[in-house]
């Protein structure tokens, strides 16, 4: 029998193996976790903004409780390390951080994440001082207990219209003084500033994939350790749904059966005993 602690160490020795990069896609309900993990991935990890659309919400719109509730489900739904994107764990202090990381331990998760965006518009970062405080709340609360939780810490700078590389990478290397295993600054796309930013700090960074980014192979000789593709496949799939109904609503026609067929296949080689 897998317990969660066998999940926690694989999925930081993953972060470490030779080889490749981790690819971690992110599901958003338990079939497409179901569906991922018969791909071959060896972990996932949830998606704030494919969980919101679940609901009929945008990015950011969730409640602490139903992201754990929905992690929790991510989590018993395969045999696989999750980790939980847990946004700013929906707390300014340190101490709310913490009570969310505490919080998130009996779902069953390998890990989550805690980001600098303060979810105020008018000035979207943490001062460093006290996101690094933020971090080491979340790392303490994460690494104590029987089950050693993977702690990835976000510089959301570049999701917020300050790309300033200097003061990322000063983030990261912050919150990795500050107890964190995994490094993210997610909207960086060019080569060269992800080299740099892998240079300058000493954890595995992720990289999200995004539209003009490297390629796997590339990100792999800058020593990227993990790739994550965040809300993205979730878009993909409610995309396919607005391309068929707008070919059935449109065209009157149903050609969308032959992508449908792809989907059938797939759910019936997961799902099935």
């Amino acid at each position: 029998m897998i317990t969660d602690q066998d999940k926690a160490e694989r999925f930081l020795a993953l972060h470490h193996a030779e080889g490749p990069p981790l690819l971690m896609p992110n599901p958003w309900d338990e079939g497409s976790a179901k569906l991922l993990a018969s791909l071959g991935f060896s972990a996932l990890a949830t998606t704030s903004g494919g969980h919101a659309g679940t609901l009929g919400r945008l990015d950011g719109m969730v409640t602490r409780d139903e992201a754990l509730a929905h992690a929790a489900r991510i989590a018993g739904a395969t045999d696989l390390p999750v980790s939980a994107d847990l946004e700013n764990c929906f707390a300014d202090e340190p101490a709310g951080v913490a009570d969310t990381i505490e919080r998130a331990r009996s779902a069953g998760l390998a890990g989550c994440s805690v980001e600098d965006f303060t979810r105020d518009r008018g000035a979207p970062i943490y001062e460093v001082d006290r996101a690094a405080e933020r971090v080491e709340a979340a790392a303490e609360a994460a690494h104590r207990g029987p089950v050693r939780m993977v702690l990835t810490a976000r510089a959301e700078n570049y999701l917020h219209g300050r790309k300033d590389l200097s003061d990322t990478i000063t983030r990261l290397q912050r919150y990795q003084e500050a107890g964190a295993d995994v490094l993210y600054a997610p909207g960086l796309t060019r080569l060269e500033e992800i080299r740099r930013l892998v240079e300058s700090v000493d954890r595995p960074v992720n990289v999200l994939a995004l539209p003009g980014g490297p390629p796997v192979s590339e990100l792999e000789a800058a020593g990227v350790r993990r790739i994550s593709v965040g809300g993205a496949f979730a878009y993909v799939a409610l995309g396919a749904v607005v391309t068929a109904a707008r070919e059935l609503c449109d065209q009157g026609t149903y050609g969308f059966w032959e992508q449908a067929k792809i989907g059938i296949s797939a759910t019936r080689s997961a799902f099935g005993t």
